[in-house]
């Protein structure tokens, strides 16, 4: 068998790109160890909310609340009936992030409006849950409803110091003027505690001898709620609603008289994880009717925010 032939150049660089392979390996390899050493653990997303998606809100409502909440419709015909208790479903982009639904039914005297929005929250921010955003649409909707602040107590001021108890010293009338009168039972001539007359804080002059009453003007004692026709009813005002989902308020508001008459809206919106949940019912009077009844309206929508809260935890 005949031998290959020995090069020596070609050996020298074969033995140097092998080198400089192995020096390049090594070299990227420490790099990538060096920026991962600085980089620090990844920060963990903020939690999805409960909900992934909504209820169909025109079939949430049961047909015997309906009957309640909209009594003209019981006068309607069987088709007009059935067409008032479907309800008209609201015009959505997305279902599984708002949906909504209305109803509506007249008499001679009254015409009834009940509305449902049910909204999704989605955070965008991985570092902001759901929840936490749902609140801070939730925060904003109460404060466009500017709900009446609870009263504060007053704090009661401290009555001024009575003349009597304003000195230690005295002057006893016949004894050299600027002798303290300390000595007991007072000086030859004197009463005991140098007030003539025995009257406490009493001097010459008209001096008052009794502090300020506390029921003054500026102090407790008088109301400050305004009385009349036009405030609202003790128990009844706009306000924040304990034991309705996580957080809730209640608004109410009554319009002037119109050509189509008073009416009174009342709405109930309350926040379960990531869904925010809006009932308005209107009740709208006509003619000469009387405007109508908050306490009544008030009940009826807080009833259905309670069932729609419970339908939320099926």
């Amino acid at each position: 068998m005949q031998r290959q032939a020995y090069v020596p150049g070609l050996a020298a660089l074969g033995a140097a790109l092998v080198l400089g392979l192995t020096g390049c390996s090594a070299g990227g390899g420490s790099g990538a160890d060096d920026v991962d050493s600085k980089a620090g653990p990844a920060a963990p997303a903020a939690p999805p909310g409960r909900y992934r998606t909504l209820f169909e809100p025109c079939r949430a409502v049961p047909q015997n609340t309906l009957r309640d909440l909209l009594p003209g419709a019981a006068q309607l015909p069987d088709d007009e009936r059935d067409a008032a208790y479907r309800g008209t479903a609201a015009v959505t982009y997305d279902t599984d992030r708002r949906v909504g639904c209305s109803w509506q039914a007249d008499t001679p005297d009254a015409t009834h409006r009940l509305r449902l929005d049910i909204e999704r929250v989605v955070s965008y921010d991985p570092t902001v849950s759901d929840d936490d955003r749902a609140q801070e649409v939730f925060s904003r909707k109460q404060l466009a409803a500017d709900l009446p602040q609870p009263p504060t107590t007053p704090q009661t001021p401290e009555p001024p110091e009575s003349p009597a108890t304003a000195t230690t010293t005295t002057t006893t009338p016949g004894s050299p003027s600027g002798s303290p009168s300390d000595t007991p039972g007072g000086t030859p001539g004197g009463t005991p505690g140098g007030t003539p007359g025995g009257t406490p804080g009493g001097t010459p002059g008209g001096t008052p001898s009794v502090a300020p009453s506390a029921t003054e003007s500026g102090t407790p004692g008088g109301s400050a709620t305004p009385t009349g026709a036009g405030a609202p009813t003790t128990g009844l005002e706009p306000r924040v609603l304990a034991g309705l989902g996580q957080v809730a308020f209640l608004d109410d508001a009554l319009s002037a008289g119109g050509a189509n008459g008073r009416h009174r809206t009342v709405s109930v919106v309350f926040r379960t994880s990531n869904v925010i949940v809006t009932v308005e019912y209107v009740e709208q009077a006509t003619g000469s009717a009387e405007p109508p009844d908050s306490q009544e309206l008030q009940e009826k929508a807080r009833s259905l925010a309670r069932l729609l809260a419970e339908r939320l935890e099926e």
